[in-house]
């Protein structure tokens, strides 16, 4: 078990992060892979209902991902200003609910960047109305931002007249009009995340018919993604590596599906990083039950933890150096995973957002 980044480093040719959604969203790959053997094979997405059994629980993230990134000027000296908005201040639950309340006064966690930085008491502001007073600096890029705007409108609306879709810093481009429908899931709900949980979004309505057809069952929890899906890691010791806050919830329904296929011996699928961290820091410590309602979690899944309520993970390939891949490595262990990763780029898988997916099973 390696606490050193450098040891999850791989080779990945820039021309293998995907820039741009294919055609259709099952159109992917599927890696599948076994825990117990190693063995793996090169197939479709649209072949998961074959892959799955009947009684399998599929467990996925409905956060839906707001127009988060927003740019501006100084207040004074016109110079630019990016934030990236990313959770509520106070310690509340972010949901539709918190995004849409009191604009007069809003204390919001954001990342931003400037010409020659941002300091407390500056003023900023933004197209249609909205201004913002930075209180203080976090550190490592993160500023405490106070949102101020015209009288009846909210952040939320605000944000949708004026923020741009946060596409992660890997793909070099511009959002565009499709992304706006291709970056969320079909069955994206919640609004709160400044990143997509990507392994989401190969499915569509005509895949979810033939997984219930199969017999799959199908359960949803909340997780606002944060920043920490793809900033760099900065410390080589993951000792070191403090991971962002992410809010999560865990309806009473979801935990009472995820309680019962672990009493049935039925699997648990969880599709993506997202929802494996969330089932496995909502579990009781003592009884091992899924716990339901919201909490906030800095999980750091890496090689050594024992998972107790993920049987199956569904996921895209991840990035050299991420925190991703040191998950996918508790999972599968560090070598097999590298090796796995070394075929996936002989393979020419696409990586990352609007990349390929792996299925990593027993």
């Amino acid at each position: 078990m390696s606490s050193r980044l450098s040891d999850y480093d791989f080779a990945l040719p820039d021309a293998q992060i995907a820039q741009a959604p294919l055609a259709a969203r099952d159109a992917s790959r599927l890696m599948t892979v076994s825990r117990a053997t190693g063995a793996r094979a090169h197939r479709r997405f649209t072949e998961l209902p074959e892959l799955l059994m009947p009684g399998d629980l599929l467990v996925l993230n409905d956060a839906r991902v707001i127009p988060a990134r927003l740019l501006g000027q100084k207040a004074g000296t016109g110079g630019r200003v990016e934030l990236l908005v990313v959770r509520p201040a106070a310690s509340t639950t972010l949901t539709s609910a918190a995004l849409g309340g009191a604009p007069e006064s809003l204390d919001w966690i954001c990342l931003g960047q400037a010409s020659k930085g941002l300091k407390p008491a500056q003023r900023l502001t933004f197209a249609g109305g909205l201004e913002a007073e930075v209180l203080e600096a976090l550190g490592g890029g993160e500023y405490r931002v106070r949102f101020s705007a015209p009288s009846g409108a909210s952040l939320a609306s605000l944000l949708e007249a004026a923020g741009r879709l946060p596409l992660p810093p890997y793909i070099t481009r511009e959002p565009d009009a499709a992304d706006a429908e291709r970056y969320q899931t079909v069955y994206a709900r919640a609004s709160g995340a400044v990143a997509a949980p990507t392994a989401g979004l190969h499915f569509t309505e005509a895949l979810f018919s033939a997984l219930e057809a199969r017999g799959v069952r199908r359960a949803h929890v909340t997780l606002d993604v944060g920043p920490g899906t793809f900033l760099p890691v900065r410390e080589d010791d993951l000792d070191k590596h403090h991971m962002h806050p992410e809010r999560y919830t865990v309806p009473e329904a979801t935990a009472r599906e995820v309680n019962a296929a672990r009493a049935e011996g039925r699997r648990v699928v969880a599709v993506g990083t997202t929802v494996a961290r969330t089932l496995e820091s909502a579990t009781d410590p003592r009884t091992g039950r899924l716990r339901e309602g919201p909490g906030e979690t800095t999980l750091f899944i890496r090689p050594g933890f024992t998972f107790r309520q993920v049987d199956v993970l569904l996921t895209n390939f991840h990035l050299p150096r991420s925190t991703l891949v040191v998950l996918v490595s508790a999972l599968l262990g560090r070598e097999r995973t590298l090796d796995v990763y070394a075929e996936a780029v002989r393979e020419g898988y696409r990586f990352f957002s609007y990349g390929d997916a792996m299925l990593v099973s027993e």
